[in-house]
């Protein structure tokens, strides 16, 4: 709030403004306490109850849901606060075990396991990393639900067990692994954001690109062979499978099917770019259908004003050459009334 709300107005970060909905007691009751997005039966109840066509019943309710959602300054300052940390602890770890022989030589990780020494430096890591996707999960009702939100639910789950399971088993120098690898690719996802925010479309793309990149080869070629690997088959050498053996390459196989989820979006953004040249907006996008909608609207009713100006000035062109005048759109009727014509 501090820093980045000020220096989002200076880099030109302008907020959509939305139309807001008017003031509707019944339709507000509805949508505070049953549902935010009704049914098409729940909609034509509502308008029989308010006296409104079902149309205005549904724009209502888009755009109290665009009236809850976060602003474009709100989303860069988040942005940027996750950029910081992604920073901050991608290099804090590469500190903290660059000395550690299991950084170069990943079956030092099963060295004089169970009893490996925890050294304070690895601990404060660990309870760094801890804090922040604990953090993540509190804040994750609140956030804006993108298209991945359930695989965003199952990530944060396993690595807040990974992290803690790996701590209380004393897995704790594959842990320190499995957290560099991963902060490595969102130090370059969350700049990406900003920039996309900001409209530098050329710095944007050239960003997405890289983080593409190190995505897929950390998470599809380093995960697995330095940790799936390392777990699966060096720890055989060392002891006999138990509890927390399965239980931890469980868990490390769910993050790796969700890196395949996730790699396939982005190969196919990629695709889409190297094909096209533009990048297609996000497939995990916070956009939601109702700006879609909104947007619809907006051009089907500048594709009615069109035609409606075509269809005047042709007729009245065509009743100019006739040598006739042209008539008035509007007629008035004997009663008193007026007649469009």
């Amino acid at each position: 709030r501090a820093i980045a709300l000020p220096l989002s107005s200076k880099l030109g970060v302008r907020d959509k403004q939305r139309p807001k909905a008017q003031p509707n007691p019944t339709l507000e009751t509805f949508y505070s306490t049953r549902c935010k997005n009704p049914e098409e039966g729940e909609l034509i109840s509502l308008a029989k109850q308010c006296d409104l066509p079902v149309r205005k019943v549904e724009m209502w309710f888009r755009r109290r849901r665009n009236t809850d959602r976060p602003s474009l300054s709100k989303k860069f300052c988040e942005a940027c606060w996750r950029f910081t940390f992604y920073m901050v602890s991608f290099f804090t770890g590469l500190a903290v075990l660059y000395d550690k022989p299991w950084l170069w030589d990943h079956r030092e990780c099963w060295t004089g396991y169970p009893q490996q020494p925890l050294q304070p430096s690895v601990f404060w890591y660990y309870l760094l990393e801890l804090s922040f996707y604990c953090s993540l999960v509190f804040t994750l009702p609140f956030d804006v639900k993108r298209k991945d939100f359930k695989e965003q639910i199952v990530h944060h789950a396993a690595t807040i067990f990974l992290i803690s399971f790996s701590y209380c088993a004393n897995y704790i120098r594959i842990g320190t692994l499995v957290m560099v690898i991963h902060d490595a690719s969102d130090c370059f996802l969350e700049p990406t954001k900003i920039f996309n925010y900001m409209k530098w479309k050329k710095t944007c793309d050239s960003l997405f690109m890289i983080f593409s990149a190190v995505f897929l080869v950390s998470r599809l070629l380093i995960f697995p062979y330095t940790v799936l690997y390392n777990t699966y088959y060096y720890s055989m050498e060392i002891f006999q499978p138990f509890f927390g053996y399965y239980f931890m390459n469980a868990l490390l196989i769910i993050l790796q099917l969700l890196h395949v989820f996730w790699s396939c979006l982005i190969i196919h953004m990629v695709y889409k770019f190297i094909l096209q040249g533009t990048m297609e907006k996000d497939m995990r996008s916070d956009t939601e259908e109702s700006d879609k909608d909104e947007e619809r609207e907006k051009t089907v009713e500048k594709e009615k004003t069109r035609v409606a100006y075509f269809s005047k000035v042709t007729s009245n062109s065509y009743i100019q050459r006739n040598g006739s005048e042209p008539l008035n759109n509007r007629t008035h009727l004997t009663n008193g009334h007026v007649k469009e014509r």
